[in-house]
């Protein structure tokens, strides 16, 4: 077992991230190489809720200008976490 504090690195909390915790979709930042199994177990052992759906995308690094400089800003993997009806994760206390 890995330690769940390695695949979650953080909670993303947008305006688009927070509409979805109504419906119970919290958005995470994870670790590349997590799978979701893995990222299911981390939310579950965490947070101590119970996981119906875990749909993940990464997203890729830009391009972008720094005077006549490009440089290559760094991608993440990003993971949206569906929980059972009724769960909820209190988001205000981790940051």
């Amino acid at each position: 077992m890995t330690d769940p504090r390695v695949v979650i690195r953080r909670p993303i909390l947008t305006e688009k991230s927070m509409r979805g915790t109504e419906a119970g979709r919290y958005t995470f930042e994870v670790t590349a190489a997590a799978n979701k199994p893995a990222i299911k177990d981390a939310v579950q052992r965490l947070f101590n809720v119970r996981v119906m759906k875990v749909n993940t995308i990464t997203i890729h690094g830009r391009q972008r200008r720094r005077g006549q400089h490009y440089i290559h800003t760094s991608g993440f993997k990003k993971a949206v976490v569906t929980l059972a009806p009724g769960q909820k994760i209190d988001l205000e206390t981790l940051t």
